[in-house]
């Protein structure tokens, strides 16, 4: 099976978004490289930073707030597949291009976003360029664009001298993207508040999904994120998991020592998704009586996603997905990381 199929792609060119500021001086903190340079241009550095996707082992939505933001608590995980960035100082300005015509190269995009969130919070005055290699569909739920931010936001902060310290790189994240902060971890993490509060999974309950074998697959359309939340919150209260219930669900799971990992797996979101598209749960329901594979929806979707046993042979449950699904249909095995 191959890493990638029927990934849309592009000319996408250079976009630019002029850089201003005054540079501060600060002391600096080393907390870690992120990742290795390449050649020093003139003082300019560069590298390729990886981009991982994540799933959603667990996701309760628990209520809309305020501020229009909805709390959750959520298990997420990183995995060993996803897009690369590369990164090239420039001169006191952002510019993005992407191999998927798709994803726009203008200021909207969550990578120049970052960048200048990164430089009003460090007073850098340096500017970048950044070249995405585009892996993860968009409108998945595998958070390909935080994820994008994310890695760009470690990769400035090293190539500034590390003027921001982990807590602050978090916030400055939070502020992008409310799911942006969990790719920081680098591991699995539990999700609170918006997304931005995260903690590590407890090393124990981490053992037992570290490394496993995943299937993901999509179908050819996209579920845009403010329609599944705004689903969510015209059906309210319905829609929504009490916050001490969702708590429970996820203690039982990791106060557990061994408790199997789909004992984990729960989506909230999937009841409004599959009402409105109903090829996600059938084929699921398929997967479930050919295979015994036990599917989930990622995030809010369309991604799909099962954990599956190492002696399982993944051709014909990829013919399965093709056959239901059509050609257009997104399918890559990778592993938790």
């Amino acid at each position: 099976m191959t890493a990638v199929r029927d990934m849309v792609r592009g000319g996408g060119g250079w976009g630019t978004v002029s850089l201003r500021g005054a540079r501060q001086k600060r002391d600096t903190e080393n907390h870690g490289v992120c990742g290795n340079f390449g050649e020093d241009r003139g003082g300019l550095t560069a590298q390729t930073v990886p981009a991982p996707a994540k799933l959603n082992l667990f996701l309760a939505v628990t209520g809309r707030r305020t501020d229009g933001f909805h709390d959750l608590l959520s298990v997420a995980v990183p995995l060993l597949w996803g897009d690369t960035v590369e990164v090239e100082g420039a001169a006191a300005a952002f510019g993005v291009a992407c191999d998927n015509a798709e994803v726009p190269v203008d200021g909207s995009n969550l990578v120049i976003r970052a960048a200048e969130a990164f430089a009003k919070a460090s007073g850098w005055t340096g500017g970048a360029r950044f070249r995405i290699s585009k892996r993860i569909p968009l409108g998945a739920g595998l958070g390909g664009a935080s994820s994008d931010a994310a890695s760009v936001l470690e990769a400035l902060n090293a190539m500034a001298g590390r003027p921001l310290d982990q807590a602050a790189l978090a916030r400055v994240a939070s502020a992008v993207g409310s799911d942006c902060a969990l790719f920081l971890a680098r591991g699995p993490v539990v999700m609170r508040g918006r997304g931005e509060r995260t903690e590590p999974l407890p090393r124990e309950a981490y053992s037992r999904i570290r490394g496993m074998r995943v299937l993901v697959f999509k179908p050819g359309f996209a579920i845009p994120t403010p329609w599944a939340y705004g689903r969510l919150a015209a059906e309210a209260p319905r829609g929504y998991v009490a916050p001490a219930r969702a708590e429970a669900m996820l203690a039982a799971w990791v106060d557990k020592p061994g408790a199997p990992a789909g004992e984990l797996l729960f989506n909230s979101m999937e009841r409004a998704a599959f009402a409105k598209f109903p090829a996600l749960p059938q084929l699921l329901e398929r997967l479930r009586v050919q295979f015994g594979i036990s599917g989930r929806m990622s995030g809010s979707g369309s991604a799909c996603y099962a954990l599956v046993h190492e002696d399982l042979a993944l051709g014909p449950v990829e013919a399965a997905i093709r056959e239901a699904w059509g050609p257009s249909a997104f399918v890559v095995e990778t592993r938790v990381a």
